[in-house]
């Protein structure tokens, strides 16, 4: 991750990115207390990236008001992307924030109507590594057309308040991932780079593939012999996972 907190550093940064060969950037937060990334600032320089350098760009988006939806859409984003919280207590314990859910359901509305290709994130576990909200996060997305969905999983990490907090178990996220799967039978389903090490990341990817996921992030030794022992077609990606909404019609 590379830090720009004005527009021009911004651009500095996409521009050197361009030289070196890339072919486009991942923009995120931080965000605010309310739950938003500061991005309407930056907007006109996304532009610029999409118009002038021909990046492609996604961009975190956090909570989101309909002007910075709308915004984003002008300045030609290619997708965006949100994690969905589906439990009050979560977003009070976890995040701190000042937002309630019914945020998160506005901010999928809002960006609906900027016509934005939307790649939602579900995170398992966020809450001290239980089950608590991400059916509800399921049933907000169902009211929208994503382009994609990206399951994720709590992962402790070292020097943060939860860095001894235990993460979801293998079976809890693939529970999610195949009630995903479930109810967005069409839409291409990736299992995201955020979910935990250690020995159990080989049993979260081999389940999640057969509870139906389209593309894994970083895939483990196991899921790739997994898939390679039932004979499916496989294709490697250096890109961002979310980059699945496009590729996911080309296999």
């Amino acid at each position: 991750m590379h830090s720009a907190i004005i527009p021009e550093k911004l651009f500095e940064l996409g521009l050197k990115f361009k030289q070196n060969g890339a072919k486009g950037c991942l923009v995120s937060g931080g965000c605010l207390p309310d739950g938003s990334v500061p991005l309407d600032d930056f907007a006109p320089v996304l532009g610029r990236f999409t118009r002038e350098l021909g990046l492609t760009i996604f961009v975190h988006t956090g909570i989101i008001k309909q002007e910075t939806a709308f915004a984003l859409k002008e300045a030609g984003v290619n997708a965006a992307l949100i994690d969905v919280i589906g439990s009050a207590e979560t977003v009070r314990k976890i995040y701190n924030f000042k937002v309630t859910i019914q945020d998160y359901a506005n901010s999928l509305k809002v960006l609906q109507e900027a016509k934005l290709n939307i790649i939602p994130h579900v995170i398992v576990g966020l809450n001290d590594g239980k089950l608590d909200g991400e059916m509800q996060a399921l049933q907000m997305i169902l009211k929208i057309k994503p382009s994609a969905l990206v399951i994720i999983a709590f992962m402790p990490i070292h020097g943060t308040a939860m860095a001894k907090t235990p993460p979801p178990k293998p079976t809890d996220i693939s529970k999610v991932t195949a009630l995903a799967r479930q109810m967005f039978p069409e839409t291409p389903l990736i299992l995201g780079c955020m979910r935990p090490k250690g020995r159990s990341r080989g049993e979260t990817d081999v389940l999640a593939l057969k509870a139906g996921v389209d593309a894994i992030a970083f895939p483990s030794e196991e899921a790739v012999e997994y898939v390679k022992n039932k004979g499916y077609n496989i294709a490697f990606s250096s890109y961002c996972c979310a980059q699945m909404y496009v590729d996911a019609f080309k296999l």
